[in-house]
């Protein structure tokens, strides 16, 4: 089994890249071998659950350090099926950001565009998690998704087969039938339902990958989880309800009914605040580092594209000017973007992050 830099089992398996991507956050952003990227130590740490002990760090760890991706692994947690990966960096100590051209790390080289995926997503109803029931399927993923159905039937019915991130395959019953007719998944969704663990609230994702395989993926509902929460220093303010919120889920674990009493929904503390620090001081020394990034624990990517950094720190922020960004909707069904106005700029931490650029934009607000 193998073990994070932090001395921790990793109870998961090699996942299918594409339906990694499918499960995991839609705007996140997984660097490919070789790209460069800046590594920010602040936003590792967001990571960390609970909240991370900032006396940890080590008081010289540069706020901003140049790396070179050498590997990268898509995994999924055998238990939550939570997607994250393992990435092992070569820092470029020598590397000056403002000597770096733009088209020496540019998007198409280092970050390429995964191919559009055919894919749905469904937030799952109380009907849908019902151990006896079954799943209803939206018309357009059972017609774009899913093999075609023979409506000459009387009912249309078929069988099909999807693989789960872990390479598993699940057979599940596809009828037609109602008034008004819809589709729905009965025989092997509540086997399916109960093995997983699912509850109301929790996005199903269906997909068909680049060799016409179809694929079934899920993404726990987070409960306020999604933006971890961390210390005001980090960027984002606990308020007491997370605090006591983030502590009953991580001790007690949120309960997927009486037949699981053992589960957590949630993934293990595999980022640890040790493992954060082991990471700084390897790249801070020049010497190569491994991390895990979970796309859904943090709303913040921590290995930035090195010539979106770059272009960046191009711009003089200030206080009053306009932006865009990316925001995805509760199931991740689709991005939107938003138009916002910056309210405030400041280092996070001048103390021990001087000239920091992580979240140095504080405050804004979207209209």
């Amino acid at each position: 089994m193998a073990e994070t830099s932090g001395g921790l089992p990793l109870r998961s398996a090699a996942a299918d890249p594409e339906l990694w991507h499918a499960c995991a956050a839609a705007v996140s952003h997984l660097p490919e071998v070789g790209s460069f990227v800046v590594y920010f130590p602040q936003g590792h740490a967001e990571q960390v659950l609970p909240s991370p002990s900032l006396h940890d760090l080590p008081p010289v760890a540069p706020a901003c350090i140049p790396c070179k991706i050498t590997s990268v692994e898509y995994l999924a947690d055998f238990e939550t099926d939570e997607a994250y990966a393992r990435m092992c960096l070569q820092p470029l100590p020598n590397l000056d950001l403002s000597d770096v051209h733009n088209e020496d790390c540019s998007e198409s080289s280092s970050f390429r565009q995964r191919e559009k995926l055919v894919s749905f997503a469904k937030t799952l109803t109380q009907s849908d998690a019902n151990n006896g029931g079954g799943f209803s399927i939206p018309r357009y993923c059972a017609d774009t998704i899913f093999p075609p159905l023979d409506y000459t039937q009387n009912p249309p019915v078929q069988m099909i087969l999807a693989k789960d991130i872990h390479g598993r395959l699940w057979k599940f019953r596809h009828i037609y039938r109602g008034t008004p007719r819809r589709h729905l998944l009965t025989t092997g969704w509540s086997n399916f339902v109960n093995q997983k663990k699912l509850v109301a609230g929790d996005v199903i994702v269906f997909v068909r990958n680049s060799d016409g395989q179809l694929c079934v993926g899920i993404r726990r509902a987070t409960r306020g989880l999604r933006h971890a929460s961390v210390p005001s220093q980090f960027g984002l303010q606990e308020s007491a309800d997370q605090r006591s919120l983030l502590q009953q889920e991580l001790h007690l674990g949120i309960r997927a009914g009486d037949n699981a009493p053992k589960f957590s929904r949630h993934r293990n503390t595999l980022v640890t605040m040790q493992s954060v620090v082991e990471a700084a001081v390897a790249a801070s020394s020049g010497n190569p580092f491994e991390i895990l990034y979970y796309p859904r624990a943090s709303a913040s990517e921590f290995c930035v594209n090195l010539s979106t950094v770059k272009k960046a720190l191009q711009v003089t922020w200030v206080s009053g000017m306009r932006f865009k960004m990316a925001l995805e909707t509760e199931d991740a069904s689709r991005t939107n973007w938003y138009m916002g106005t910056v309210l405030k700029l400041g280092e996070l931490d001048p103390i021990r992050w001087p000239k920091s650029p992580w979240k140095i934009l504080q405050s804004f607000c979207f209209r």
